[in-house]
């Protein structure tokens, strides 16, 4: 057993030494858009919020937009279906302010998510030379679409996605999301999208804008009906056809409550965790297995009566510990600090993987906003 711990220890610094390079070198080109100049002027941009039963954030939302300093906007609300009063409330909204318009859908076609049927639908409607997709709970700063708009002309791009300031109120759930966010930087490596060489690309729900010309031409939401990582995906198929993208922070021009709690977070993972695996259960057992051996299982070892399993262990530690608190000093406002209770956390996440695929599993499917899409479903339109 000694040595097969031996082993994994001394591969997982390795695996942490190529990760704290790739991202060293890739954060080196991540942008922080509040440093950015404003666009005082320029082509219509149509802004599309597609909502479900949000009725207790969407107004706040809506109203953080229209304060924008860029004011060539035009927004288009979609109403998917929902059963409280978010429909009502973006009517209302409507009514107020003349650039809002209101599409109510009330049913869904076979072989589309809701989200991402009512995103495309809402695109028929848009008449701007820029579509940004947002989600109904993002609350922005005034300043925020100008200096997006300002980046995006300058680099000339098809694509920018930014990465907002995601609140949590409980240390349990800040020190979950900022595990998840370590976590998915170095699986899915976000700052490449910002190397024009790489194929590698990203998208975040909060914010996705792109020229409207470049989604038509790469096929629009047609390409990820049955994608609940929409958002993930979105960038990811763009970049890899080739379309100019970029990702910066946003931190104090954005923020969204990701999740209230814990159990909220859970909840919400069900839907994209296995999605995010590419629904193979191979890669669920990696997935825990590496978790497990590089986050959790060093933090005990170093206790351990054989020196070299102490001090590989204590290289673990150290060199994740240095690549969580670059990641977490650049995408959030959170303490490094938080990586004290990183086993926990980690095991947390595991459970949630576990939980997100046995309940994909027990229920055929995922339910998501109230409706259930079939597995067999979610991987033919993969």
């Amino acid at each position: 057993m000694e040595n097969i711990l031996i082993i994994l220890f001394t591969i997982g610094i390795l695996v942490w030494i190529v990760f704290l390079l790739d991202a060293v070198l890739g954060f080196r080109n991540f942008d922080s858009l509040e440093l950015e100049d404003g666009l005082d002027s320029g082509p219509l941009l149509s802004v599309i919020v597609a909502a479900r039963n949000e009725e207790k954030q969407i107004e706040e939302s809506i109203l953080s937009q229209l304060k924008q300093t860029y004011k060539n906007v035009e927004w288009i609300l979609v109403n998917d279906r929902s059963t409280d009063a978010t429909g009502s409330i973006m009517d209302r909204l409507a009514r107020e302010d003349s650039r809002i318009r209101v599409l109510h859908i009330k049913e869904l076609p076979l072989g589309w998510l809701g989200k991402n049927h009512a995103l495309y639908k809402g695109t028929l409607q848009a008449s701007g030379e820029w579509i940004l997709f947002t989600d109904a709970d993002v609350r922005y700063g005034s300043e925020a679409f100008a200096k997006a708009l300002h980046y995006f002309v300058k680099h000339q791009l098809d694509h920018l996605t930014a990465a907002p300031n995601l609140k949590a109120n409980h240390f349990w759930l800040k020190s979950f999301v900022a595990f998840f966010l370590f976590g998915f930087s170095y699986f899915k490596r976000p700052w490449m999208a910002n190397n024009p060489k790489s194929k590698i690309g990203t998208g975040i729900g909060a914010f996705n804008l792109v020229s409207k010309r470049a989604y038509e031409a790469f096929g629009t939401h047609k390409k990820l009906r049955m994608r609940p990582d929409d958002d993930l995906q979105l960038g990811m198929k763009m970049k890899r056809a080739g379309y100019r993208q970029k990702i910066v922070s946003a931190l104090r021009l954005m923020e969204v409550e990701w999740y209230g709690s814990l159990k909220e977070a859970f909840v919400g993972l069900e839907k994209n965790t296995f999605a995010g695996l590419n629904y193979r259960i191979s890669m669920v057992f990696f997935s825990i297995f590496g978790v497990f051996i590089t986050n959790v299982l060093p933090f005990f070892t170093i206790f351990a009566e054989n020196k070299t399993i102490v001090l590989l262990s204590l290289g673990n530690i150290v060199t994740s510990g240095i690549l969580y608190f670059i990641v977490i000093k650049k995408m959030t406002v959170f303490s490094p600090a938080l990586f004290l209770v990183l086993p926990i956390t980690a095991l947390l996440f595991i459970y949630s993987i576990i939980r997100a695929s046995f309940l994909t599993f027990k229920r055929g499917g995922i339910v998501w906003r109230g409706t259930t899409y079939k597995l067999s479903e979610l991987r033919e339109k993969d």
